[in-house]
């Protein structure tokens, strides 16, 4: 019998969570094979089995497991059942819907479903037929997937909402363990708040060069790079550049010692089905644009699938988050220390502006710059907020940082 221990994920980390049991309780496992996830304070990682055999588990789904404590048996003297390893294959099939009704249920229109709402085949045909508001619909299917009742509820009761799984004027409360994960953003967060003279200073900034670009250069872009061409490059980009000219918004507080860097790992905020994660793209100064969009794809990725390395969650300098992508149209970001600084990216949104004495609708986005007055001074924080405004307006100063004219005229 061999033991499967929890190993060790950092020097500060005591304890893990038991996410979920890749494996079933008695089942083979081969050598190599994930058998379970666990969480940290920081990341999500999988155990893998150190032997073949047949699995005994010795903690359940939601355990908190100390660092070093038995997570699983491996009998590694047991027979290979028969017949055993096509079952992973047949256990993922009941994920894709093979009901006698789907034939009849692909023919129906359901254009009229928004792509961004998960339905089961026979949900979004109804949806579709009978022009339900989706936002009326509480899901109750796997990973929040509206289901057929889920629809047929909704219609039943018009204008009154459902909670899943719960019945009209139902007062039930469910208790949930809070996971490792929230507990460490729940404490960072407030530390945040406690340990830093946090304030927030706002601008706004016209896209219209961006988007053009983006609109003109986007399927060349992706064509040579097999990537799109996003806002967060840009952004990403320009706060580089800025923190090459204003550094204290690079920097960190030690003791009475101030910590200036002289490089740009700028952290990305990714939110997940699992909380609010804030993986790091490392020398952005010195990455291309495309650089950069194939880091983010791949961070944000790597989030969502809680694959996330405890490297790639640390060692930022500053932080860019994006609440736009929720609808968010201004907000004060909380820095994420021991970084001194934030910015908020928000909604793009048209709006009327005075251009040269007329009246020009325009897209415009407020920038929120979120920084620890410890160290970042008013002259700091609103020189960096204005560059940043600056070289996004102007794209062309995203390639050498100045006008090219005035570069000429060297000015």
């Amino acid at each position: 019998m061999i033991s499967i221990k929890v190993p060790t994920v950092g020097e500060s980390i005591t304890e893990v969570t038991l996410l979920k049991w890749t494996k079933p309780e008695g089942a083979w496992v081969d050598r190599d094979e994930v058998i379970a996830e666990l969480e940290s304070e920081k990341a999500t990682f999988e155990v893998n089995a150190e032997q073949a055999g047949k699995l005994h588990h010795k903690a359940t789904e939601g355990d908190s497991i100390l660092i070093g404590a038995i997570l699983a048996d491996i009998d590694e003297k047991a027979t290979k059942p028969a017949g055993e390893a096509p079952k992973p294959e047949t256990a993922a099939a009941p994920t894709t819907p093979t009901t006698p009704s789907t034939p009849a249920a692909s023919t129906a229109p359901v254009t009229s479903v928004p792509n961004n709402v998960k339905a089961t085949p026979v949900a979004a045909a109804i949806i579709a037929d009978k022009k339900v508001d989706t936002n009326q619909i509480k899901a109750s299917g796997f990973a929040g997937k509206i289901t057929k009742v889920d629809v047929l509820d909704a219609l039943n009761n018009p204008g009154k909402i459902q909670f899943a799984g719960q019945d009209l004027f139902s007062r039930n409360v469910r208790p949930e363990k809070m996971s490792n994960l929230r507990k460490t953003i729940s404490r960072r967060l407030v530390e945040a708040k406690n340990t830093t003279a946090m304030l927030t200073t706002f601008n706004e900034v016209d896209m219209t060069g961006i988007m053009q670009i983006r609109k003109q250069y986007k399927d060349k872009f992706k064509e040579a790079h097999g990537v799109n061409l996003g806002f967060m490059s840009f952004f990403a980009k320009a706060c580089a550049i800025a923190l090459t000219e204003w550094p204290s918004v690079n920097a960190f507080i030690d003791g009475d010692q101030l910590l200036y860097h002289d490089y740009a790992d700028i952290s990305i905020a990714v939110s997940t089905p699992r909380g609010l994660t804030v993986p790091v793209i490392r020398n952005v100064e010195s990455l291309s644009m495309a650089g950069i969009e194939k880091k983010v794809i791949e961070l944000a990725g790597k989030a969502r699938d809680s694959k996330l390395t405890a490297e790639e969650l640390t060692g930022g300098t500053f932080t860019i988050t994006n609440g736009g992508v929720f609808g968010s149209l201004m907000s004060t970001p909380i820095i994420n220390i021991p970084q001194s600084a934030i910015l908020g990216m928000h909604k793009i949104q048209d709006r009327p502006m005075a251009v040269n004495g007329e009246v020009k609708i325009l897209p415009m986005m407020y920038l929120a710059l979120s920084y620890d007055h410890r160290i970042i001074d008013g002259r700091e924080s609103v020189g960096f907020l204005v560059r940043v405004k600056e070289l996004l307006e102007n794209p062309a100063l995203l390639l050498i940082a100045k006008d090219p004219v005035a570069s000429l005229l060297e000015l």
